[in-house]
């Protein structure tokens, strides 16, 4: 999947990019039919809410579920992303899959991922990038991400290391820049159903807010980076950041429903 000209153009200027539908209601159904599995492990890669044992984050998903393994090669994520970051030799710097559990889906506060990227990990410069895929709808009750367009142009910003706030480290943005950065570009809340697509750059600043709904919001992310921007410091696991810089080989593009349509005519 190719994105044109205008869509280019509209990421370069705001920071992000929304595609509604992206995936279909069959992929959708094999992708969420793994979800509930991969959230009920008992190994360190699932995260859960501090003080709850509701899931948080399933890091490295990729390396030990055969769905999320294909998903992570699939071309009309990779592509995308090539084009934005200028090479065909990307790695995948992080892969998770994020909750925002029903009732207990806690804050993820205001931050860049860039910040943490380079202040953790040693990423030489913000040409890595965050492409997420909505497993499940994202509407205005449900914590939405929220953008501050344009904030990537700021480059990368002050922050301080939040560990206590959530289960999860960030290095978050204090409130005098936040307030700053509203008055000048306002906030969104891409919002949509099942399969829609989010890009944005690795400077964007952006949150969520707490889900005091019953409705879940998954979303699963690919944070790619090129590989010549590689990172150089490596004190967190290789499956919050991966050490392995491997070029990602993409799959064919229905690699997601290949087998169990084959299963299905066989059966029949």
């Amino acid at each position: 999947m190719k994105l044109t000209p205008e869509q280019i153009r509209q990421f370069e200027e705001e920071g992000y990019l929304f595609l509604p539908n992206v995936f279909t209601i069959e992929e959708m159904d094999v992708l969420n039919g793994a979800v509930p599995g991969i959230f009920a492990e008992q190994r360190q890669e699932v995260i859960r809410e501090k003080g709850s044992t509701s899931p948080r984050s399933a890091f490295y998903v990729q390396t030990w579920n055969p769905v999320y393994e294909k998903l992570a090669r699939h071309p009309r994520l990779l592509e995308p992303g090539a084009q934005l970051l200028g090479s065909d030799k990307l790695y995948m710097h992080q892969f998770k899959i994020n909750a925002k559990a029903a009732f207990d889906g806690a804050v993820w506060q205001w931050h860049q991922d860039y910040a943490t990227w380079h202040q953790d990990d040693d990423m030489p410069n913000p040409r890595a990038m965050n492409i997420a895929l909505f497993l499940a709808e994202a509407n205005e009750f449900n914590g939405p991400l929220m953008f501050i367009p344009r904030s990537h142009r700021k480059g990368r910003l002050e922050a301080g290391h939040d560990v206590t706030t959530t289960s999860y480290p960030l290095w978050t943005i204090n409130n005098e820049t936040i307030t700053r950065l509203v008055a000048e570009g306002g906030i969104v809340a891409p919002k949509g159903p099942p399969g829609s697509m989010l890009l944005f750059h690795g400077n964007m600043v952006h949150a969520s807010s707490s889900n005091l709904t019953p409705w879940s919001r998954w979303i699963v992310y690919l944070s790619l980076n090129r590989c010549d921007n590689a990172i150089r410091r490596f004190k967190r696991p290789t499956w919050i950041a991966n050490h392995e810089f491997t070029p990602i080989e993409t799959l064919p593009d229905d690699c997601l429903i290949r087998d169990a349509r084959g299963r299905r005519s066989a059966a029949e």
